[in-house]
């Protein structure tokens, strides 16, 4: 082959790899026009009413989503509260303590976390969860460990409620952080852990002082990104939240979240005022959700390129 058809070759994959790459900004772009031009005769009509409102009211054309936006956040934390630390444990104990059969394997089961379908993550959280809650973990905190006294616990046990939601979310994004975490940890060189060592530090302490600080903004990467999954989350959510769309006064009460709410509503959505709100509240939860992630893919590449020439 001549050189020439060599660099004509090499060309053409260039031209074609860019072509292809150039697919994913644009697919953003042009996802974010159409969300913005549908949104903008509510958000002429509404203002910030859009965001501060609490009544959703569609035959009196009132449109406050401020409900659904508390109950996205608030669930969203309460699953990131719960999933990081154990997603960071797991990712600890598979790259620095576990044994590297039991840490291939531990790794394998956590990852398959991540393919079991959402629908399927609401079934179990509706047959089981619920009821699980309703009739024990409810009970429990409000009157026998007497936390009905504080905000957060008060109220029926309806079963639905914030709680549920961001019980099934921690399950849902924990494999997610926990996958970013060992990814990280093991972006960390090895002549720090091998030095550690040398110091004398226990096998703890190396973790602690050695890797985890060099780690630690990757780390905060990787819960970003399970907060994006979890901001995001529809179907499971949908499921066990509850639905209702009032400010929640506890974490035992029903709520609402974007995502439920786009799912529950737009297809039922025939006046161009509703579709143009509901296509406000997809901008508010796309902003958000890009917003999260694009910042998580920061803090991890950081990590990344900062050892990317160390050796060992």
């Amino acid at each position: 082959m001549t050189s020439a058809r060599i660099g004509a070759s090499d060309r053409l994959f260039l031209i074609g790899t860019a072509a292809a790459v150039s697919v994913v900004p644009l697919l953003i772009v042009v996802i974010t026009v159409i969300v913005v031009i549908a949104a903008w005769p509510a958000v002429q009509t509404h203002g910030l009413t859009l965001l501060t409102g609490v009544e959703w009211d569609v035959p009196r054309q009132q449109f406050g989503a401020l409900p659904a936006i508390v109950g996205t956040l608030t669930s969203s934390a309460m699953a990131l509260a719960l999933a990081a630390p154990v997603g960071v444990c797991v990712a600890v104990f598979v790259n620095e303590l576990a044994p590297r059969t039991i840490g291939t394997a531990v790794g394998a089961l956590v990852d398959l976390l991540a393919a079991i379908p959402s629908v399927v993550y609401g079934l179990w959280g509706i047959f089981v969860l619920l009821p699980w809650l309703r009739e024990t973990v409810m009970p429990l905190l409000r009157d026998t460990l007497g936390l009905g006294r504080f905000a957060l616990f008060s109220g029926p046990a309806y079963g639905p409620s914030l709680l549920a939601s961001g019980l099934v979310l921690a399950i849902m994004i924990l494999p997610y952080i926990a996958a970013v975490a060992r990814e990280v940890l093991a972006a960390v060189p090895r002549a720090q852990r091998e030095a550690a060592l040398a110091l004398g530090a226990t096998r703890w302490e190396m973790v602690r002082d050695a890797v985890l600080p060099t780690a630690r903004a990757g780390l905060i990467g990787g819960v970003m990104l399970g907060l994006g999954r979890a901001l995001g989350e529809t179907m499971a959510v949908t499921m066990v939240i509850g639905n209702r769309n009032a400010l929640p006064d506890s974490l035992f009460a029903p709520a609402y979240s974007m995502a439920a709410l786009l799912a529950n509503e737009f297809n039922e959505a025939t006046g161009d005022a509703h579709v143009s709100a509901l296509m406000a509240v997809a901008g508010v939860l796309l902003f958000v959700a890009l917003l999260v992630n694009a910042l998580a893919r920061v803090l991890v590449g950081s990590v990344r390129t900062r050892h990317a020439r160390v050796p060992g």
